[in-house]
């Protein structure tokens, strides 16, 4: 009987073709909250209207007009941030902030936020993977805190960021997809980790930090024209998708 061997051979002179890399296996997800996670039913336009008003702007005059259009177009950006761009100097800022988020943080408390259906069991789907999932906002940590209180989310996670956690700057800037990155230790590299999130700005802070996959999902501020401009790996539905994803992406 005649046993034939299988032999890769490869043109002298040239170098063999390299084996395809494996697909990475997610192990560190940062999740937004407010759009994502989180559905606050245009809480944040509500709580600009009373910020805007502290600061003598008032609703229906063409420059509260203005306004809440760069509001909307930067929703996901840090809210500090927003506030320097729309008033200028720094004590201003700081004024239409404490109003905005002492009025969220109002809203909150009455209720008026629930979560992105499904969303918790996704977060705990991930979690029994073995994913270690990061809850992000360009909220204050006062304001963050009260979300999590009011959704029973407090402990769900193991971390939860704030621009403040992560030095100051909110996205677009990839500082805290970085720092939960560096706190969890949960990843060997960047490759590893997935950024989801409602905006073009939580896109853009996963591809400015070099995360493997950056998902848009449709339940929140932006569309998928402002995902792939930001350069969205992903277009999701909903966070619910994101489990099942992650599982393909590692098979």
């Amino acid at each position: 009987m005649t046993t034939r061997t299988s032999v890769t051979t490869h043109t002298p002179g040239t170098a063999p073709a390299p084996a395809p890399a494996p697909a990475p296996d997610f192990r560190l997800v940062a999740l937004d909250m407010a759009g994502t996670t989180v559905a606050d039913g245009g809480l944040v336009e509500r709580a600009f209207d009373t910020a805007a008003r502290e600061l003598g702007v008032e609703p229906g005059s063409p420059d509260h007009a203005r306004k809440l259009d760069y509001v909307r177009a930067t929703m996901g950006e840090s809210k500090i941030s927003v506030f320097r761009h729309l008033f200028g100097d720094e004590e201003h800022a700081r004024r239409a902030n404490a109003a905005f988020e002492k009025a969220y943080g109002e809203l909150v408390d009455k209720g008026l936020i629930a979560p992105v259906p499904g969303a918790r069991e996704a977060i705990e789907e991930l979690a029994a993977d073995g994913r270690t999932v990061v809850l992000t906002t360009g909220f204050a940590r006062v304001t963050q805190d009260a979300i999590l209180v009011a959704l029973g989310w407090d402990g769900l996670v193991p971390l939860t960021l704030c621009p403040a956690d992560a030095g100051g700057r909110g996205r677009p800037y990839p500082d805290m997809v970085l720092e939960a990155f560096l706190r969890t230790k949960a990843a060997d590299s960047l490759a590893q980790v997935a950024v989801v999130g409602d905006t073009s700005y939580d896109v853009l802070s996963g591809v400015r930090a070099g995360a493997g996959l950056v998902a848009g999902v449709r339940t929140g501020a932006h569309g998928d024209d402002a995902f792939r401009e930001a350069g969205a790996t992903h277009l999701l539905d909903s966070v619910t998708d994101l489990p099942a994803l992650l599982r393909g992406a590692a098979s």
